[in-house]
């Protein structure tokens, strides 16, 4: 299938049964037509669609749904997406601290665009070097979601090393996720796997979103496993000498990493109007470690 962007064509079904079996479903009718309003024909389209293994009535019917429907199905009569629910902390009362079940967590800052909360005390310096123990005889190269494909690939802008723990894989996952649930009342099992990560003098992670870009051709199959992400918190397990700060650009802010701290931050629509641009600042000296959990709309399987 095209791409607006580069008109490189994704990985389709690997057999035409099972490129026959496949539903239609209202993501691939979304992504036809938004390749269909950045200029794609209909042959080139159907001729994508062959080569990435989609079955003739398959994609005839696809396009047929989409084409022959502009009025509805046009960018420009196309209705914005719908703001999702996301996790909220409760601030309504301006508190110093919350409670997040076994310990009282501290509200250090908060901004409304982005919504953006940094908290204190969320973890414990023995929790922290825990987590560290756990995930280094784990680590490899950090990974990126691969949007074009749906799959995973090395990405320069990200250059740490990281790993996943399972969700409740342990007794202090267990307890942190539980933690995390309550600070921010979502789901546990909204929540991807922990990841940890390590940066080193030099590494960094520049400026990006965490939600998954609805133009992209892998998103629907990304967001099968839960849905959009909704929310991000970065937990840091310990304090580098210098640099190593999370930035946002979009609000002239960077959040100083220390040591049990966290930054958490929301994101209702996957677009840029939510002001969650973010990156991970070059470490000047000394390691980095932290510890991000993505939270997804629904259930992530």
């Amino acid at each position: 299938m095209a791409s607006r962007s580069d008109q490189r064509t994704p990985a389709g079904a690997s057999t035409p049964q099972q490129a026959a079996s496949q539903p239609i479903t209202p993501e691939l009718r979304q992504w036809i037509a938004d390749q269909a309003g950045a200029g794609c024909s209909a042959p080139d389209l159907l001729q994508s669609l062959r080569a990435a293994g989609w079955a003739d009535d398959v994609a005839t019917q696809a396009l047929a749904q989409v084409l022959q429907a502009p009025a509805e199905n046009s960018p420009q009569a196309r209705r914005p997406p719908r703001a999702s629910a996301v996790p909220a902390p409760l601030l309504a009362d301006s508190p110093p601290f919350l409670d997040a079940g076994d310990r009282q967590v501290s509200v250090l800052l908060t901004l409304t665009h982005p919504r953006l909360v940094v908290f204190g005390n969320l973890l414990g310096p023995d929790e922290c070097d825990a987590l560290i123990a756990a995930a280094a005889p784990r680590m490899a190269r950090s990974l990126t979601v691969a949007t074009q494909t749906g799959g995973e690939e090395i990405n320069d802008h990200r250059t740490s090393d990281g790993m996943f723990f399972q969700r409740g894989e342990s007794p202090l996952i267990e307890r942190i996720e539980e933690r995390i649930a309550r600070l921010l009342n979502w789901p546990i099992e909204n929540g991807e796997g922990l990841q940890v990560l390590h940066y080193r003098p030099g590494a960094e992670y520049k400026p990006h979103y965490d939600y998954f870009d609805p133009a992209e051709p892998g998103t629907p199959t990304i967001v099968r496993r839960g849905g959009q992400r909704v929310g991000t918190l970065v937990i840091y397990l310990n304090t580098p000498e210098k640099g190593g700060g999370t930035v946002f650009p979009d609000a002239q802010l960077e959040v100083a990493p220390q040591r049990g701290n966290a930054v958490f931050f929301s994101y209702a629509l996957p677009e840029p109007s939510t002001r969650t641009l973010h990156g991970g600042a070059p470490v000047i000296a000394g390691d980095k470690w932290i510890a991000t959990k993505w939270l997804r709309q629904r259930e992530f399987t």
